[in-house]
């Protein structure tokens, strides 16, 4: 979501959550799908990293197949290489900012990023790997369009390729999106000067600030868990079917009776007295204001997942 809110679309956690449930959003439906495909392509990368695969051009062309698949981009030639030349910044002349590599260049550049991604010639370490192997990325420019999201969804993939991550758990994306500026600059630094060291300094200054930022709200989430488990407890009766309903909450925090009710295996009646019974301590609260369709939201962990995570103004 924030990877894509660099890029100016304004589709927020809950806007995702909703489409995933089959609901509207409130945004444009290309904002949210647009997050939705990052989120399969994301999860395409990292299955077939378990199933052996490496990292390599194939990966990439196909995960940048599934990310533009429907919506803004779908006629921009999903999963190939561009064939013509592209530029960053506006159309005229004297606005463009960057030249990337003409088309007949980028197969190859790409053959000698993939070869510095296995280790040729020489062993680099993981982070440094990372932080060289995204500007890399992003000056090839290899596709017409979702570069910017490809690259950074390049350095997640990365670190869990090299086992530095077991899971998906840091995002540079806020820090990105933070210091907007900033992140565009050092990557044309290195372009204009070859200023790599300034664009590793800001780079390294990222991962100790989120994975910081990770650690904490991990630890905050797991005790506003906790709390809420123990308030659940004490329900005595009934808190055996609330208790379910607040697991599936911890995954899915934006619910539908019908959607918990396939999910838990429990009749409709169950899953509705047991929101309820979530919804008088407080835990849930009921948005949409309809009688019917009615969907539940666990508010407080919405509010620790998305801090920072607002869409950037158009």
């Amino acid at each position: 979501m924030l990877s894509s809110q660099i890029e100016g679309t304004q589709s927020s956690l809950r806007d995702l959550l909703l489409f995933e449930l089959d609901e509207v959003p409130g945004v444009p439906m290309d904002d949210v799908r647009e997050v939705s495909n990052y989120v399969a392509a994301l999860d395409y990368g990292l299955a077939q990293l378990k199933a052996g695969r490496p990292i390599s051009t194939a990966l990439l062309n196909e995960m940048h197949g599934i990310l533009l698949r429907d919506g803004r981009g779908e006629d921009k030639a999903p999963g190939q290489f561009r064939d013509r030349q592209v530029f960053i910044g506006k159309a005229r002349p004297f606005t463009i900012t960057f030249v990337p590599p003409p088309p007949s260049s980028v197969a190859d550049c790409m053959v000698q990023l993939e070869a510095f991604l296995h280790d040729q010639p020489e062993r680099t370490a993981v982070l440094l790997k990372a932080a060289l192997a995204h500007v890399q990325f992003e000056t090839i420019h290899p596709y017409r369009d979702g570069n910017g999201r490809l690259g950074r969804l390049l350095i997640t993939l990365l670190l869990c390729a090299e086992s530095a991550l077991s899971e998906p758990l840091l995002y540079l994306s806020l820090y990105f999106k933070e210091n907007r500026s900033e992140y565009y600059a050092k990557l044309q630094r290195v372009r204009t000067h070859g200023d790599w060291e300034a664009w590793l300094g800001f780079f390294f200054t990222g991962v100790r600030e989120t994975s910081q930022s990770a650690v904490w709200t991990a630890e905050r989430v797991l005790e506003l868990f906790a709390r809420d488990r123990e308030r659940i407890t004490a329900l005595g009766r009934g808190a055996s079917s609330a208790l379910r309903v607040h697991r599936l909450l911890q995954r899915r925090p934006v619910l539908a009776i019908p959607d918990a009710a396939t999910r838990l295996k429990m009749s409709w009646p169950a899953v509705d007295k047991a929101v309820q019974a979530l919804e008088k301590l407080g835990i849930v609260r009921e948005f949409t204001g309809k009688k019917r369709h009615r969907l539940y939201a666990y508010d407080a962990y919405l509010d620790i997942l998305t801090e920072g995570a607002e869409p950037l103004p158009r």
